[in-house]
């Protein structure tokens, strides 16, 4: 098979499958090297990108796949009517991050850390296909464990947990920490503390 015959191969197939497509897969179709395709799909990812193509071939969840260009995610949105609809709400997203990070967890473990019943926030991650039951807590009561799905890699465009950004990128420095003090530090002198001080004192003398 010629080097253009692959390409257009791998095209085809991931166009048609609609799962992310393993290069092993890929390889065992075109009869090339898993490392060749790997090549390939990066020269076709190049190539769609130099031509200003409206979709991007990436790789996710362990395989490849075709998506919008992300230049164009605001057309993509009008056109999916529903898409307000489908967003999760801050408290869903918060429990999602929570099983992400500390997967293998139990539902009274995020509950624990979020400090409220998350029983319907799960509930609703669970029917969306973002989360999945991993596996049973080996303690006392055997409780479910939670973890992501591949679906969850494919919506964040993640090829695996390991690319999740580090928890430690979003911790303000110290600086920034001493300025919130700083800020949220309270006066001694009670007139300073009373929002309408000025507005009274300016009442006042327009009074006088």
């Amino acid at each position: 098979m010629s080097e253009l015959e692959a390409k257009r191969a791998i095209e085809a197939v991931v166009l048609a499958a609609t799962e992310p497509v393993e290069p092993r897969l890929l390889a065992q179709l075109v009869e090339l090297s898993v490392v060749r395709v790997e090549a390939l799909c990066d020269e076709l990812a190049r190539e769609y990108e130099e031509s200003c193509r409206g979709f991007v071939l990436v790789r996710v969840a362990g395989g490849y796949r075709y998506q919008t260009h992300p230049d164009l995610a605001p057309y993509v949105e009008r056109f999916v009517l529903d898409a307000r609809h489908a967003r999760l709400s801050a408290p869903a997203l918060e429990t999602l991050a929570i099983v992400a990070y500390k997967q293998p967890i139990s539902r009274g473990q995020i509950s624990a850390i979020r400090g409220v019943n998350v029983e319907a926030t799960l509930h609703t991650l669970l029917q969306r296909g973002y989360v999945e039951e991993v596996g049973r807590d080996p303690g006392p009561g055997t409780a479910v464990l939670y973890g992501t799905t591949v679906s969850f890699l494919e919506r964040l465009g993640l090829d695996s947990l390991a690319d999740l950004p580090s928890l430690g990128d979003f911790v303000p420095d110290a600086s920034v920490v001493e300025a919130l003090e700083r800020g949220l530090h309270l006066s001694e002198d009670p007139r300073l503390e009373d929002p309408l001080h000025e507005d009274r004192a300016s009442d006042a003398a327009t009074t006088d």
